[in-house]
């Protein structure tokens, strides 16, 4: 007998992943072929990782395991159609011994589209025999599911944070972008102020330093993001905590050096373009700048 999920609304989920419905996904009535509904909600669950900030892969290698989907239950209501815009809301329901259950659902709007049950077993990789849910991994769904923050932002100098920064620096910079490590390090982070940002696990996931450019000019710089997590909203935090602390030595204005890749980033955040692009570390830079309203 298929189980009957209750009735669900979008305010019983804290997480809301969006997409929208390609070609590829309907049938000759352009209707979302069933099987599909399935990969959106696993997609979904994907993000939910992002909006924890953990980095699934590595989150799951330092807890000594994996989830295995054991069982997957999928109730319809209505159909999804080419081209529409649709909101998959997923949530941890229950944390049990080995188990852990996700509650989904699919709203187009409002109006819901699709109901799932998706059961997941924490495993031995190796043997994929089940084990107890670690109790860290446990606090991170209960706490984020309680509306607690999932990441810690730090502010601090290099002899406090600079272990953590230089990993995340490593990661994107010298093994990402292929920067070699001699031009990655220098002086200035020995009087730079570090900004890191912390998952629940301990893992630094996004970092940038605080120079002093001319009087009263702040310069932001060595900006990272976990690959991963980019676009969940973190490099946002690093960035605000670095102009707060500009703000609050008495500087008027920040600027930085960004990659032409994330331009778009920094003007959303209120820079504004300065000169013309240039080459920094055989990457295509441009200069940008914002005014720093002091404090009210």
């Amino acid at each position: 007998m298929t189980k009957t999920h209750p009735p669900a609304s979008r305010s019983d989920f804290r997480f809301l992943h969006r997409l929208r419905v390609r070609w590829a996904e309907v049938d000759m009535q352009k209707i979302v072929f069933n099987a599909h509904y399935l990969m959106y909600f696993d997609t979904a669950v994907a993000d939910y990782w992002r909006a924890l900030g953990l980095p699934y892969e590595e989150s799951l290698r330092q807890l000594s395991g994996d989830l295995y989907a054991k069982k997957a239950t999928v109730e319809f209501h209505a159909s999804a159609h080419l081209d529409e815009l649709i909101d998959v809301g997923v949530r941890c329901a229950r944390v049990g011994n080995s188990s852990t259950v996700f509650s989904g659902a699919m709203f187009r709007g409002d109006q819901l589209l699709i109901t799932c049950e998706l059961l997941y077993v924490f495993a031995d990789p190796a043997t994929q025999t089940s084990r107890p849910v670690p109790p860290l991994l446990r606090e991170v769904f209960l706490g984020f599911e309680g509306g607690e923050p999932m990441l810690d932002v730090r502010t601090g100098q290099w002899n406090e944070l600079g272990e953590a920064a230089a990993r995340i620096r490593t990661q994107v910079f010298v093994d990402e972008q292929r920067v070699p490590a001699d031009m990655e390090w220098d002086e200035a982070d020995a009087t730079a102020v570090h900004v890191v940002a912390f998952n629940r696990l301990g893992q630094p996931v996004a970092t940038g330093r605080l120079l002093q450019g001319a009087p009263g000019v702040a310069k932001i710089g060595r900006v990272a993001v976990h690959p991963v997590l980019r676009g969940s909203g973190v490099g946002r935090l690093v960035m605000d905590r670095l102009m707060a602390a500009a703000r609050e030595r008495g500087d008027h204005e920040v600027v930085l050096h960004a990659q032409s890749s994330a331009e778009a980033f920094y003007r959303r955040l209120g820079f504004a373009v300065r000169g013309e692009p240039f080459d920094e570390v055989g990457i295509e830079h441009i200069e940008m700048t914002a005014s720093l309203r002091p404090f009210s």
